[in-house]
Order: C-alpha cells, then sequence, then structure tokens
C-alpha cells in the first residue's frame, strides 16, 4: 500500500464524495431521524453523518492508503498494514444540525497527520458543503480558500470586531461567568453552529476571533481547522496544560481561542484571564 499520496488531492476526492453521497439525504425536517445510536464522539449519529464517514473510507482505501480513522463517528479504526504510520482526523459532518435543520453553515473537516496529536497535522481540509467554498493547508505552505492564499484581519480593536463565542448550554453558568467581561467589551458576537468553518472564518479574516472555553469541543472538530488557522496566519492559544500535544481523539477536548492577530487576541486572554482570576 502507499502512504504517501498527494495528499490535498486526495481530500478533495474525499469531499467531493461526501458531497455525492449526501445529497441524496438533504431533506429539511424537524422530525427526528431513525435512531442510530451515539457515536464514538457522545453525540447522536444520523445517516448524514455515516454516509459522509463511509464516503471518505471508500476514497481513502482507493488511493491504497494504509490509515487510522480518528472519527466523531466510528471512532479510531485501522486499515492497511502501515496504518500506525498515519492518521487521519475527520469530522464528516461539522454543523449536522444545521444541515438537518435546512441552515446553510456545515461543513466536512479532515486532517492528515503523522502522529495523533494536534501538533503533528500536516494537511488538512475544510469544506463548506453548501457554498462550494474549501479551504485547505499544507504545513510551512500558507493556507488557501477556493485556491487562493487567505490571510487574517488586522483589525485589533474590539469595539469593531466580530468574534464568534460558543455559548452552547454546556456548563452554561460557569462559561457566561468566565466571559463576562469579555462579551461586556465586544460589539458584535456571533455563533454559527460549525465550529470548524468558524475557525476557517478566522483564518480568511471574515471574522475576528473565535473562542470556545467551555471544554466540550473535540479535537475532531477542530484538527483542519486548526492547521489552516494556523498556517492563514492567525494567533492560537490551546488552554491546555499539554498545549498543541494534545491528543488526536473523539473524547479529548479542548478549550481555545483564536484571533486574527496578536495584539487583539492579547486583549482577549487578558479579558479572559481576569475574569477567571475573580471568579
Amino acid at each position: 500500500m502507499l502512504n504517501d499520496p498527494d495528499w490535498l488531492q486526495v481530500l478533495d476526492q474525499c469531499t467531493r464524495e461526501v458531497q455525492s453521497r449526501i445529497h441524496p439525504l438533504l431533506t429539511p425536517s424537524r422530525q427526528p431521524g431513525p435512531d442510530l445510536g451515539v457515536g464514538a464522539g457522545g453525540d447522536p449519529m444520523t445517516q448524514i453523518d455515516l454516509a459522509a464517514e463511509e464516503a471518505i473510507v471508500d476514497v481513502l482505501r482507493k488511493n491504497e492508503t494504509s490509515f487510522t480513522l480518528i472519527s466523531e463517528e466510528s471512532g479510531v479504526k485501522e486499515y492497511g498494514d502501515l496504518a500506525g504510520t498515519c492518521f487521519v482526523t475527520v469530522d464528516p459532518v461539522d454543523g449536522t444540525t444545521n444541515l438537518t435543520r435546512g441552515i446553510p453553515f456545515y461543513a466536512t473537516s479532515i486532517a492528515v497527520s503523522t502522529e495523533p496529536i494536534l501538533s503533528s497535522v500536516h494537511t488538512a481540509t475544510v469544506a463548506d458543503l453548501f457554498h462550494e467554498v474549501t479551504y485547505t493547508a499544507r504545513r510551512g505552505k500558507g493556507a488557501q480558500r477556493n485556491s487562493q492564499r487567505i490571510r487574517p484581519s488586522e483589525n485589533a480593536s474590539l469595539d469593531e470586531a466580530v468574534i464568534g463565542i460558543d455559548l452552547n448550554s454546556y456548563k452554561a453558568e460557569r462559561t457566561s461567568l468566565q466571559l463576562t467581561n469579555l462579551i461586556d467589551r465586544i460589539r458584535h458576537v456571533r455563533h454559527f453552529g460549525a465550529n470548524a468553518l468558524e475557525l476557517c472564518y478566522v483564518a480568511d479574516g471574515t471574522t475576528d476571533g473565535f473562542i470556545d472555553v467551555r471544554g466540550k469541543l473535540r479535537t475532531t472538530d477542530v484538527a483542519a481547522a486548526w492547521l489552516i488557522a494556523e498556517e492563514a496566519g492567525a494567533q492560537m492559544s490551546l488552554l491546555e496544560k499539554n498545549g498543541e500535544n494534545v491528543k488526536l481523539s473523539p473524547k479529548q477536548r479542548v478549550k481555545f481561542i483564536a484571533s486574527g492577530n496578536r495584539k487583539i487576541h492579547e486583549i482577549i486572554l487578558k479579558l479572559i484571564e481576569d475574569e477567571k482570576d475573580r471568579e
């Protein structure tokens, strides 16, 4: 088996196959789907999630690649004789709730690494499955949006900034206390419901930052977008003791801050740290 393909080309094939497989399933509905159990990441699985994951695996196997799959749906699975030399971390559909309700903000996220840790990711893609926009990155080669080089925002004023903050209900009371000082300073707070895409919006300057301090977000959610944002030049901080040695796993949770530039990043960090000191 081959283990050194043109990864950007392979990942492009993966995202195209995902779009093809899920298209027949894109019927917005408010009715609950069939009970398919809970995925490795702890969320209920849907037919769309499983179809997207199967599409990615099929393309990788057709390319005769040995790999270890790290997925929110199936967990960790090995394929091929050299599975321990290549790790493919996927969120088959980032923003499943948006997709099933007809909200046009969802993506496929795929990251390739030499080890199952965030810092070893070397190639990544996040494909916006509604707007036909694809973000890609290779370590040391910059980041692109539809093959055009991207850079983050230079805005350094919270008064003008658009900042994404994930405030979903997990530990809501503690999270809101930690962020009160920051939210009071921001005029434009957003959350769109697909975290990988939100990080990519920081990467290309659409937004000025994205913050998640809940300790709920999985590394499988952000593995690809993290490299894209870094390669674009965004400022990134993992609020974890082990930093970027954090494990790639559907069970591993992270807290982080992503900002367009160093100045606004330092302002956000200080406001959050000051709030923590007062708790």
